[in-house]
């Protein structure tokens, strides 16, 4: 079992989503021992955002840069990672309103039409494996949810949903830290909301697996 952990946030130390994926992480681990995890810090080592030169080679041309070889091939693992993960931890700092571009440019190389989705005549569907699970640590400075005012202008965990269900993953948790720029004791008391809620699904995915093997128990038991 996989788990791809992305970062993508610029500050280092002081971030709160890097906090909160690493935390989701360590549950995720606690739950899952034996659970292989491939990390990638978008924001230390980010792939180039698309541009001329990729769209050419995507349709046939010759690779013409030394720098667009590798970023092809960094593009590549990116998919093969997704592939592979059952879940994907996604670190989700509000940036002007949305995604950090680091993200960004994750994003456009795993929504890939022929491999991650496919245009039908009901439009699109998505083309990974069923099963997946992912959990978005999204922080913003101010509040962007539930009754805000501003909700309107939230456009990074809003995005990813949509992205994840596009290419076939709807089995989504947002970890959400609002407010942590309106002042040391707001950003803690946001800190410690997230931490509840990284503890509240870590008790119900627990509750599940117990769940369910009562249930093969009780199965098995009908036909000894």
């Amino acid at each position: 079992m996989q788990l791809l952990h992305l970062d993508s946030s610029i500050t280092g130390e002081q971030s709160v989503s890097r906090l909160l994926t690493a935390e989701v992480v360590a549950a995720q681990r606690a739950m899952n021992p034996g659970i292989e995890v491939i990390y990638r810090d978008l924001a230390a080592a980010p792939a180039m955002h698309l541009s001329p030169a990729h769209i050419a080679v995507f349709q046939g041309a010759a690779v013409k840069s030394d720098a667009i070889g590798p970023d092809l091939a960094l593009g590549a693992k990116y998919l093969d990672e997704l592939f592979a993960a059952a879940v994907i931890v996604i670190g989700a700092p509000m940036h002007n309103f949305t995604i950090p571009s680091q993200l960004k440019a994750w994003v456009d190389r795993i929504v890939v039409a022929g491999k991650t989705f496919s245009y039908t005549e009901r439009g699109p569907i998505g083309l990974l494996p069923a099963g997946k699970k992912a959990f978005i640590a999204a922080s913003s400075g101010g509040f962007y949810s539930s009754d805000s005012p501003v909700k309107f202008m939230e456009h990074g965990e809003s995005y990813l949903r949509g992205v994840l269900a596009h290419i076939g993953i709807t089995d989504v948790r947002v970890i959400r830290a609002e407010g942590i720029g309106l002042g040391p004791e707001t950003r803690a008391r946001a800190i410690d909301v997230a931490r509840g809620a990284v503890s509240e699904v870590s008790a119900e995915r627990r509750t599940a697996r117990v769940d369910r093997s009562e249930r093969a128990t009780t199965s098995v038991a009908q036909f000894d």
